[in-house]
Formats: C-alpha cells, structure tokens, sequence
C-alpha cells in the first residue's frame, strides 16, 4: 500500500537506535525527508547512514538533548530550515532507569519526567505552528504499555509515562482538524532497551541468562514471541500518513495481544 509521504518531512526524536531508529527507517523508505536526533554523535552518524541506505527522502541527523529545551528549540529550527517545513512529529525516548519504589530518589523521578513528558510537551511547544502550517500535519508519541498495565521493576516508566497519554489525548482536541496527534504503546520488542532490562534481571537472580529471559518475555504473548522494531516503525508510517487521516486522539497498543483491554 502506497503511504503518499513522499516529500513529507519528518522529524523523529530519540532516533539513533531502538523504536526511534525503526520509526525514522519506516518514514524514510516511503519517502519522507527526515531528521534523526539523539546525544552520542558517533552512534548517530551510523544511524543515519544505514538508514540512508534502504530511504528514498534525505535522511539528516544532528546530535541533541531532548532534556534540554533550549536543543530541542534548535532541532526542530534545524529541520524546518533543512526541509522547508515539517509535516510529522514522532517522539520517542529512551527509558529510565529500571528501579522499585525504594530504590529511587526524588532527582530520579525529576530526570524521568524531564525524558518522558518535558521532552514531549518542548518538542510539540516548537513544532506547533509548523504542523498547522502543514497540510498533513501528525504527531506520534511512542510510549509504552506500561501506561495501561504495569511491569515489575519499572516504576518510574508505569507511573510517568501515562502523562504522555494524557497530553495527547488533550492536543488530539485541540489541534484537530489540522494536526492529528495519536500514541503507540509498545509491548515486548527486542530492541537495546529490552536487552538491558533482561540483563538487570539477571544481575537480580531473576533469569539465569538471556535466552531464559527472552523466553519469559514471550511467555504471555499470545503471538507466541517478542516484537521486531521494524513492525512498530510500519506502524508509526501508517499513522503519519494520509491513509490514517480519520485516526485521532488513539492509543494502540503494538504488543502481539498481550494487554487484555
């Protein structure tokens, strides 16, 4: 299926690895220009070549902050000026800490709100007029399951990240009928996120190795696996094109089944 992004514009945060990384491929192999970002320069210049690789848009890359409001200023100045405009905002971030409720401190959760909501509401303040502006204008706010149902030794993504949810269902009112502005909440996808977690579970006791807890994790799934970055990156495609333009205000789980409402 054709998704028309050819010569949209694209700006995808958090974008030199994970569901950032497959959102921003997904965008550029239709055909949308795109910006990447992210804070290890080295590890983002490789992002945007492979990525440049399979893409029929430009695909650009510029190393910031998004904890910053100040960078995420430039960034979004940076890819109006290199594309012209900007037409689709995805959001992505990495996750904080794994952590229990005893084991975090105040500045631990002032750092998560800073990564998974500020981020969110600075990238969205500065792209604003520049999506109204624009005759396609979407915004698509990766986030997680955990904002419907929690998961064991992630407390500061269960408890911070449902306010992402709630700003997008407030601008999903607000900003139609120019900008649609929808979430995803990913499931179990394997992407370096994933393999760090399985890993401090390891150092807990809770699996004896990675293979047992990549099984574990697929346990419950009633696809019967985990989930590759590349089917949430189609995804995020699909919501930023014309093909989804009476999709609003929506949290889709991308989980294979496994969240039960």
């Amino acid at each position: 299926m054709e998704l028309d992004l050819d010569g949209n514009s694209a700006l995808v945060t958090a974008s030199s690895s994970g569901l950032g990384f497959a959102s921003a491929q997904a965008l550029a192999e239709e055909g949308a220009n795109v910006m990447l970002c992210g804070r290890d320069e080295e590890r983002l210049e490789e992002a945007r070549a492979e990525i440049a690789e399979t893409a029929t848009g430009d695909v650009r890359a510029t190393p910031t902050d998004v904890t910053d409001p100040d960078e995420v200023s430039r960034l979004v100045s940076e890819t109006v000026d290199a594309f012209g405009g900007l037409d689709h905002l995805v959001t992505s971030a990495g996750g904080p800490p794994s952590t229990t409720f005893l084991e975090t401190d105040e500045q631990d959760w002032y750092q998560a709100y800073d990564l998974l909501v500020m981020s969110v509401v600075w990238t969205v303040e500065e792209a604003h007029e520049h999506l109204i502006e624009s005759e396609y204008g979407t915004i698509t706010c990766i986030t997680s399951r955990t904002v419907r149902e929690v998961a064991d030794g992630l407390l500061l993504s269960n408890a911070v990240r449902r306010g992402v949810i709630g700003l997008v269902k407030t601008i999903s009112r607000e900003f139609a009928p120019e900008v649609r502005a929808n979430a995803v909440l990913p499931g179990t996808i394997e992407t370096p996120r994933i393999e760090e977690l399985i890993e401090a579970n390891i150092e807990r006791g809770v699996y004896e190795d990675y293979e047992e807890g990549l099984a574990e994790l697929a346990d419950e799934i009633p696809m019967d696996r985990i989930g590759e970055p590349r089917e949430l990156g189609a995804i995020v495609a699909v919501l930023s094109s014309p093909r989804s333009s009476f999709v609003n205000g929506v949290e889709l789980p991308i989980d294979g089944g496994l969240l039960r409402s």
